[in-house]
């Protein structure tokens, strides 16, 4: 069994391409290369360069390895379909040109649903013909992704979006076949959203086909929960703690993870306020010492 860590631009705040407060793409990659990964995750499409020249230097340079990348788009709207698309193949093209493996698709925040964040029993759900129409463009964009790149695809539920708490997450697994959608499991959000990771994850291991290692300080959770506070006004306030801080159980992750046989990569994400987090390599660095301590070393 071999567990290769990586990490993602979120962990120094980039979360989309034209954010002006972003680090530069070359700062991402150095500074990963330096707290000791092998590889990183695309950063949302058009933040590192389309070019596969010129992202392919840069990745040699820092002797690090493209993971993956994530479509991180309103699926929840109809009227944003072909901007998914767009994505969906700009990010397809982009992973394929590197020997990339995972496209992790993700339902961004809904104004409709980012107030009830962590808030299941209040939160607005879709009625039968929208659900169906939602579940059919991420099974398209699966299809795209498995199809026409050759990626492996996983779903990824995320704070505010209409893939928030594991009903949702369970009832989509149940409707889109196995060998076309998988689970990219985040275990910061599953935490956030108010389940237990570890529990999942026992329970959908085999249908897992790449990892988000995130932590969760469970006394700002329930600050921002309460307040109804902004996902990422409540990264800026460090709901994602460094790892091992938090309420997630990692040895018991790894256990499962173990047990299961998994092979790939776990990549740790930290999404931060990019002008509020002092010193995002310090936290990598972190990050990474943690997992070794409870067994991840750099190849298994």
């Amino acid at each position: 069994m071999t567990i290769r860590i990586g990490n993602a631009p979120c962990s120094w705040g980039v979360e989309f391409a034209g954010d002006p407060r972003n680090p530069p793409w070359q700062q991402v990659l150095r500074d990963c290369a330096a707290a000791g990964y092998t590889g990183i995750e695309l950063g949302p499409v058009g933040y590192m360069p389309e070019d596969p020249a010129l992202l392919g230097a840069g990745l040699a340079e820092h002797g690090l390895e493209l993971i993956g990348g994530v479509v991180f788009r309103p699926y929840h709207d109809p009227a944003a379909w072909e901007d998914v698309l767009d994505a969906t193949h700009r990010t397809g093209r982009a992973l394929a040109a590197h020997g990339a493996t995972h496209m992790v698709l993700i339902d961004s925040i809904s104004p409709r649903r980012a107030p009830t964040a962590g808030r299941a029993d209040e939160a607005l759900q879709m009625d039968a013909a929208e659900w169906a129409a939602f579940r059919d463009r991420i099974a398209e964009s699966a299809r795209i992704g498995a199809g026409d790149y050759g990626l492996t695809v996983g779903i990824h539920a995320h704070a505010g979006g209409f893939l928030d708490f594991e009903p949702e997450l369970e009832r989509l697994l149940d409707e889109v076949d196995a060998e076309t959608l998988k689970i990219c499991f985040d275990t910061g959000h599953h935490a956030y959203a108010g389940y237990d990771p570890v529990a999942f994850l026992r329970r959908h291991v085999d249908r897992v086909s790449y990892m988000h290692f995130k932590d969760v300080d469970p006394a700002v959770k329930a600050q921002v929960i309460a307040a109804r506070t902004g996902f990422y006004e409540a990264c800026g306030q460090g709901i994602f703690c460094t790892l091992g801080r938090g309420e997630v159980d990692f040895p018991a992750v790894r256990r499962v993870l173990v047990e299961a046989g998994y092979a790939g990569w776990c990549t740790v994400e930290q999404d931060c306020d990019p002008t509020l987090d002092p010193d995002p390599l310090g936290d990598a660095r972190a990050n990474r010492a943690y997992l070794e301590t409870i067994g991840f070393t750099q190849e298994g």
